[in-house]
């Protein structure tokens, strides 16, 4: 791989950081009353999304939709396989609760992640009508179509979920 191959990647995974830390900094500001900053907060994650976009297409990483659900699937099952298992018990071993936690959350997701795109790419040749997902404001859990009673994985209420189109 080339200087320039790695600082792609390199620039990809920081600019890709900044715009969820920037969007976590402006839900901060704005539950202290702080409109303006949360503002600049969201405008500068929007900046940071272009820039991690165009890294990305540099490096030639966007490929078609079924290549992209394959990759997509691969990633999610190294994380609920591999990488949250070796967390978790660094975690355990540490007695870091909130790691743990975040961890254990994040690892039962990915799972139904990989299975969310693993059905969307087997129906890519008879596409359903589309419909929404709706996403856990507290654990990450998505689902299709309307949102549970309750959530699957960390038990909230359907108030926690939001729509994604």
């Amino acid at each position: 791989m080339s200087k320039s191959e790695q600082n792609l990647k390199d620039a990809f995974a920081g600019e890709s950081q900044a715009n969820r830390k920037y969007l976590a900094f402006a839900k901060k500001a704005e539950s202290e009353g702080f409109i303006q900053a949360a503002k600049m907060f969201r405008a500068a994650a929007e900046a940071e999304t272009i820039h991690a976009h165009n890294h990305l297409r540099a490096l030639g990483a966007i490929q078609t939709t079924a290549e992209n659900l394959r990759e997509a699937i691969a990633g999610e099952t190294f994380e609920f396989k591999s990488m949250y298992p070796d967390m978790i018990s660094a975690a355990q071993e540490e007695g870091n609760a909130a790691a743990l936690r975040s961890f254990r959350l994040a690892n039962d997701v990915e799972k139904v992640h990989a299975a969310l795109y693993a059905k969307v790419l087997d129906s890519m040749a008879a596409p359903d009508e589309p419909f929404d997902y709706w996403v856990c404001s507290v654990c990450g859990h998505t689902v299709e179509r309307n949102a549970p009673e309750r959530c699957e994985i960390c038990g909230v209420a359907a108030s926690a979920f939001f729509r994604v189109e």
